[in-house]
């Protein structure tokens, strides 16, 4: 059997006799103010909820009247006071608790339903941050964590979408509610404070430029529980954390089934890849697969683009997620659903669209509105066993940085177009990464090889394999572009490009063999720059 402390039994069933309602999201509050009250439970409240629940014509005691002192400082301070916390936290069968309850007129409250200052809602919106903080709720948490700890006898509500769940519990037991019903209140109470709390502390983190805060809080609400994870023997859910990034996070489901773990993860890879491409400098395309991508394209139109990326590798993006960094059209719509796909992910999509993909119901679509800003801000987290790893998102982009020629021959304007374009895609491929590229659009794809030298030969691999399939003379490697995400450490993944025929190299630089990798560079006659940046991906 639970006990309280002291050794003191939890009882199983509690009836509720006293609620305090105080809530700043009024969904559903006055009904369940109704169905309380026709369960003969008195009814506390404070400023807003109280006025709409005595709007309704229900009995309802303001709680300045328990106080017997009112709503002060604007509202700041109106719960803060002994005869509200006293009467959610007191330990009902502890004689000592009740001789101070009687002493100083504390009657206790059974049940608490809270929910909090819109602060996520405010951020989102970019206020200031004056009234930002102002929206930072106080007495809110502090008396769901009061009532959450008192779970042995007090009920707490965080949630609209549980009110129905308390009152269907009520009704059943003759408005007792049962302690393992609490339990699981409780537990939804404190996740709920820890999620409002560590979006606060993340937001001033940020707000005063801390970019490794001495305590990390990330928090999140579940947006839907998977039916398996990764693999069909792990659970999984997904949680949203607030941030207005366009996303997989933010999107709407336009038609299709839930998306899966692995779907949420891939579709996040591919339209944050796209999103490198701004529509104003024209259509892009990019097909992933398992988080890498297995084709990327610019073209003349959106077709055009999407039917160069297919081009790269249309093996593997069999099963894949295609993203779009524009209007999703007809015509591009009509080219995609020939292939089994499983998310499209867009801006936009025009009816016509729409309803040549809804011919394939199972495919999922969805539409963010926008799309991610690739320069923006952000952190990144990863857990490992113990702890958290946390950095700053990479937002560093190609166009912004200064490319050093390293050897005798400089780049030809069109090669110098294509290391841009592959070293972009590199930023977004599993490490070690090459990619070749030409004339906007990937040749072959080098990805997550332990040995560059194996990325290299499988990204020529298959951009052979693409030209056999598509009747070309030679594979696109042939005069193309290669892009290293990290540097060569040695001249062999270099010549491993050139045999592909690479005639221009894009790399960090870095190596302590860089003048090894010049020379070889330059034994070929092949184009080198550095951007001393690295884009390591895991």
């Amino acid at each position: 059997m639970a006990v309280v402390s002291k050794k003191i039994p939890v009882p199983d069933r509690i009836r509720i006799r006293t609620a305090l309602l105080s809530v700043s999201d009024k969904t559903g509050i006055v009904e369940l103010a109704q169905a309380l009250n026709a369960l003969s439970v008195k009814l506390l409240s404070t400023g807003g909820t109280h006025k709409a629940i005595a709007a309704a014509g229900l009995p309802v005691i303001d709680v300045s009247e328990v106080t017997g002192f009112p709503e002060i400082m604007d509202g700041r301070v109106k719960t803060l006071h002994p005869r509200v916390h006293g009467g959610l936290l007191s330990i009902r069968d502890d004689e000592e608790h009740q001789a101070a309850m009687r002493e100083h007129g504390i009657e206790g409250i059974d049940l608490s339903v809270i929910n909090l200052y819109p602060f996520e809602a405010v951020r989102a919106a970019g206020g200031d941050y004056p009234t930002t903080v102002e929206n930072i709720d106080i007495g809110g948490p502090a008396m769901i964590r009061a009532s959450a700890k008192n779970h042995a006898y007090v009920t707490v509500l965080t949630d609209p979408s549980d009110y129905a769940v308390l009152l269907d519990a009520l009704h059943a037991d003759d408005g007792h509610i049962s302690y393992a019903a609490r339990q699981k209140f409780a537990a939804k109470a404190f996740a709920r404070t820890a999620a409002y709390d560590a979006i606060i502390s993340n937001w001033m983190a940020e707000a005063l430029g801390i970019d490794m805060p001495d305590y990390r809080a990330i928090g999140g609400v579940l947006k839907e529980k998977m039916r398996y994870g990764e693999n069909p023997h792990q659970s999984a859910g997904f949680y949203v954390t607030g941030d207005q990034r366009p996303g997989v996070a933010t999107a709407t489901l336009l038609q299709g089934k839930q998306l899966s773990y692995n779907n949420i993860n891939d579709t996040d890879a591919a339209f944050e890849l796209v999103a490198e491409f701004r529509p104003e400098n024209g259509p892009a395309c990019a097909i992933i697969k398992h988080a890498n991508p297995c084709g990327v394209a610019t073209g003349p139109s959106l077709v055009e683009a999407y039917k160069r990326a297919l081009a790269c590798d249309s093996v593997s993006a069999f099963g894949g997620i295609i993203a779009l960094n524009q209007l999703l059209d007809a015509e591009t719509a009509t080219e995609i659903v020939k292939l089994f796909t499983e998310v499209i992910i867009a801006p936009e999509v025009t009816d016509e669209a729409r309803a040549i993909i809804a011919a394939k119901p199972n495919l999922r679509l969805l539409t963010t509105g926008a799309l991610p800003d690739p320069r923006a801000a952000g952190i990144v987290a990863k857990t490992v066993s113990g702890g958290l790893l946390v950095q700053s998102r990479d937002n560093v982009l190609v166009e912004d940085l200064d490319l050093k020629v390293v050897t005798k021959r400089a780049p030809t304007a069109t090669e110098l177009e294509d290391m841009r374009f592959a070293f972009k895609i590199a930023k977004h491929v599993k490490s070690n990464a090459v990619i070749y590229a030409k004339n906007g659009q990937t040749a072959g794809i080098g990805a997550g090889q332990m040995s560059r030298v194996d990325s290299a030969r499988i990204a020529a691999l298959k951009a052979e394999d693409a030209a056999k399939a598509l009747g070309f003379a030679e594979p696109l490697t042939k005069g193309s572009a290669v892009a290293s995400e990290a540097f060569y450490p040695f001249a062999d993944g270099l010549l491993a490009a050139i045999a592909a025929g690479a005639t221009a190299v894009i790399q960090p630089g870095g190596s302590m063999r860089d003048a090894e990798v010049i020379a070889a560079a330059d034994e070929h006659n092949v184009a080198m720059v550095f951007t001393g940046i690295r884009h390591f991906r895991h």
